[in-house]
């Protein structure tokens, strides 16, 4: 089978360093934890698990050892629950997710009504929510209800939404006539590009396919994206999760992946396409 990759897939800067610096803790300290999964795809949660790094939910759970930040960030109350403690901290969060929380801190500084564009079970918004008074979210029209109309907004996005969905929400804000609103361009340009190479690549191919976690914000809606663009489009984590009956009668296969999906998912699974001949119909 004919198979063609994204030009732009795969790990993005800041969870590549996210595992570097697991993996360097993990090789010179005994115990490491991590507050929730480091990054969303069960393949590298699994293989730094197996090196020995323990994922759970909450503080209460750790007593000792190193607490590495995952890639999406924690709450500034989380941060100073860990410092009670007397627990080392290495810090994984991707800079843009920094920046995002630092943003939000200036804008409320200034006298602004904090509004994140984006999911709010997220766990970057979430921490992005901890890491200023008062941040709200916003994940469509409906959310605005309860704003007064003569709050001063200031608007900010999760990193991994896409532009035409940040324009829509913002305009939808834009026509509540609040009194005053600061926009802030949040969107991480990683995610931006892998999106407009997916959906350029989408359009070119009988079948697409989306890898990465199934929990991954940015690899959802790269899935959404290309599913507009072809209908015979398929988000999955590996090669394994793979229904054979998708590809009878293709030809040609494209494939792209989330910011979080490691190289070798990637190879394994295009090596296995170029080479499967479905069976004639």
């Amino acid at each position: 089978m004919k198979v063609l990759v994204a030009e732009k897939c795969g790990f993005c800067p800041g969870v590549r360093n996210a595992i570097k610096l697991a993996e360097r803790t993990l090789a010179a300290q005994p115990e490491v934890y991590c507050l929730g999964p480091i990054i969303h795809n069960e393949d590298v949660v699994n293989r730094l698990s197996e090196a020995g790094l323990k994922t759970l939910k909450t503080i209460e759970d750790i007593h000792s050892g190193t607490v590495l930040i995952r890639s999406h960030g924690a709450t500034s109350e989380e941060l100073d629950k860990i410092k009670q403690k007397g627990l080392d901290i290495v810090d994984a969060t991707c800079v843009l997710v920094k920046r995002v929380q630092q943003i939000a801190r200036k804008l409320n500084e200034e006298g602004y009504r904090v509004v994140i564009v984006g999911d709010k079970n997220h766990p970057e918004v979430r921490a992005v929510v901890g890491s200023a008074p008062d941040v709200r979210v916003v994940a469509g029209p409906e959310d605005l209800d309860n704003f007064r109309s003569n709050e001063k907004l200031g608007i900010i996005c999760q990193t991994t939404q896409s532009p035409d969905y940040f324009a829509e929400t913002v305009s939808a804000i834009l026509k509540k006539g609040f009194s005053e609103v600061r926009i802030i361009n949040t969107l991480c340009r990683e995610t931006m590009s892998r999106q407009e190479a997916a959906v350029k690549l989408c359009r070119q191919v009988d079948v697409m396919f989306v890898l990465g976690g199934l929990h991954s914000a940015n690899t959802k809606k790269l899935a959404e994206l290309c599913k507009k663009h072809n209908p015979q489009t398929f988000h999955l984590q590996n090669w394994e999760e793979l229904d054979k009956k998708v590809l009878s009668g293709k030809g040609t296969a494209g494939v792209t992946a989330g910011a979080s999906t490691p190289d070798w998912v990637i190879e394994d699974f295009v090596r296995h396409l170029q080479a499967f001949a479905p069976r004639a119909t």
